[in-house]
């Protein structure tokens, strides 16, 4: 079994390390707070610097705020990577910019260090082994890191190779986040027209099982372009969109609520219902 150690003990770090302790795999955890790990059962004190949890384990999961927190715990006589050698590796749970992560991955290379991109999402559900990772690796070093993340996630996703995972997580957020535009404006167009807005949410929560997600479209394996009968899905689809979305800019203009995504949506249909390319 692999011996694991967290770097972080933050809202995420923290929820990894009980499920690292629940599954008898954490070794060792460092942050910069020395009270830290106090209230969290089966977790082991402050380790007094980062080198100290590489030294004595063979996957460190590092789980602070940002790219330069990241870059911090790596470098120096009481980073991380003072203790490289070839069996040791880093599992970076951080969301970074990739060109951050270049700049993190050029030090573990240098290293001789595996490092593993895992975006991770579920936040909620940490501590109740909820995450869902996000993997950007090879093939030896995500085989190292495997038992580890299956000690505290509910789903492994192995993305592709290095920076796989980052992309990854960065593109989920794009739809998670942009699907919060859509939801304020659905909100404010609801509530200008005199829509109970709680009503709304749970009517879309209850038929969301038989329209598809904001996904829907994109994740289909067949090409419009080569498949005819995929091209006339995506040209019905297309129809209901500019339908529906016309019918919602009128309902926007009578109750003066702008409506900048549906404008966009509307501009680009084509594109947003995948039969043209930008």
């Amino acid at each position: 079994m692999a011996n694991a150690g967290v770097i972080g003990l933050g809202h995420i770090g923290s929820g990894v390390a009980l499920c690292l302790a629940r599954a008898g795999m954490l070794t060792a955890v460092y942050d910069v707070r020395q009270d830290a790990s106090e209230g969290l059962e089966g977790v082991p004190a402050v380790a007094p610097t980062a080198a100290e949890v590489a030294r004595q384990c063979d996957v460190v999961l590092i789980a602070v705020v940002n790219a330069q927190q990241t870059i911090d715990v790596l470098n120096g006589p009481d980073g991380v990577l003072s203790q490289a050698r070839p069996d040791l590796t880093i599992v970076l749970l951080a969301t970074v910019p990739l060109q951050d992560l270049k700049q993190i991955r050029e030090l573990t290379d240098a290293a001789g260090v595996a490092l593993v991109d895992c975006g991770v999402t579920g936040g909620q559900t940490v501590r109740q082994n909820g995450l869902v990772c996000l993997v950007g690796a090879d093939e030896v070093a995500f085989a190292r890191a495997r038992p580890v993340l299956d000690g505290f996630a509910k789903s492994v996703e192995l993305m592709g190779g290095p920076n796989a995972g980052m992309a990854a997580k960065i593109a989920r957020n794009v739809v998670v986040f942009g699907c919060l535009r859509a939801g304020y404006e659905g909100a404010a167009l609801a509530r200008a027209a005199g829509v109970d807005v709680q009503q709304l949410v749970r009517v879309i929560e209850n038929s969301s099982d038989g329209v598809g997600g904001p996904m829907m479209l994109m994740g289909r394996p067949a090409d419009s372009h080569t498949d005819p009968e995929e091209a006339k899905l995506r040209e019905y689809v297309r129809g209901l969109l500019v339908m529906d979305l016309d019918a919602a800019l009128d309902l926007g203009k009578a109750v003066t609520v702008p409506l900048r995504l549906v404008e966009l949506t509307k501009r680009t249909v084509r594109t947003v219902t995948g039969i043209e390319l930008e």
